[in-house]
């Protein structure tokens, strides 16, 4: 007899199936952190990867630390376009070198999460731009009001930074076959391909996107998918021949 009357005799056979039970329960939960893993790690390695944004050269667009997920299908298999945000590996040198953090006791965890996809990649140096020019286009600045133009046609960009005024940089450019022309939305800030011609020119290897940028993840207040701004380049023509064998100015001008 149970020495608590109100107390519930179960049998040897009772505690095993409820130990059962919970061995049941944990492997279940194993499986499903198991799965989610799986899943955020292929999609981090084919389709969507996690980036911050450590500088303010593209305000208004995307402010300083915000977090964003760039699509891996792009430059491959899908082109790029004029318009878009992209995040490519500084192999230019563009970024000074960084120092190595000692590891915290907390490193494994971040790294971890990294790996599958759900915080950024510290491992290499990123700079994030908008794509100005493709191969072939021959890209000038200034105009009057410091607009910038695209094989003859001046761009209104809209997304530019409207709390200050382009300054006028003068640049003539012809991108060449596999490069790309970048330039921060936050136009006087920005340390693009303007500031970078001593260097390959300025340009920048299509084999060096990661991605292009889709959506603002995080902080909360600022969650909104991007925008390329098509528009702005819809009358942009093909290049010309005449375009493609311009000569590019030197890097001083």
């Amino acid at each position: 007899m149970p020495e608590n009357p109100e107390q519930e005799a179960t049998t040897p056979e009772e505690d095993g199936t409820k130990g059962n039970q919970f061995l049941l329960w944990l492997k279940e939960i194993g499986t499903v952190v198991g799965i989610a893993v799986v899943l955020s790690f292929l999609i981090k390695t084919f389709l969507f990867k996690a980036f911050f944004i450590p500088s303010e050269s593209m305000v208004a667009t995307l402010e300083k630390d915000d977090r964003i997920f760039v699509n891996l299908l792009v430059p491959e298999p899908f082109a790029l376009q004029r318009g878009d945000i992209v995040v490519f590996k500084d192999t230019q040198g563009w970024l000074p070198p960084t120092q190595k953090e000692e590891p915290g006791p907390f490193k494994w965890l971040q790294n971890t999460l990294a790996f599958v996809g759900l915080l950024p990649d510290e491992t290499e140096q990123h700079l994030v731009k908008r794509v100005i020019g493709l191969p072939g286009d021959h890209v000038v600045c200034c105009d009057s009001q410091a607009r910038v133009s695209i094989n003859g046609t001046v761009l209104d960009e809209d997304y530019i930074n409207p709390a200050e005024q382009p300054v006028a940089r003068p640049f003539d450019v012809v991108v060449p076959a596999g490069k790309i022309w970048v330039m921060g939305d936050n136009r006087n800030n920005s340390a693009d391909s303007r500031e970078h011609r001593e260097v390959n020119g300025g340009f920048i290897n299509i084999a060096d996107v990661e991605g292009n940028a889709t959506v603002i993840a995080w902080p909360v207040g600022r969650w909104q998918i991007l925008n390329n701004h098509s528009d702005v380049f819809r009358n942009v023509p093909a290049p010309s021949p005449e375009d493609s064998t311009s000569s590019t100015a030197p890097a001083g001008q």
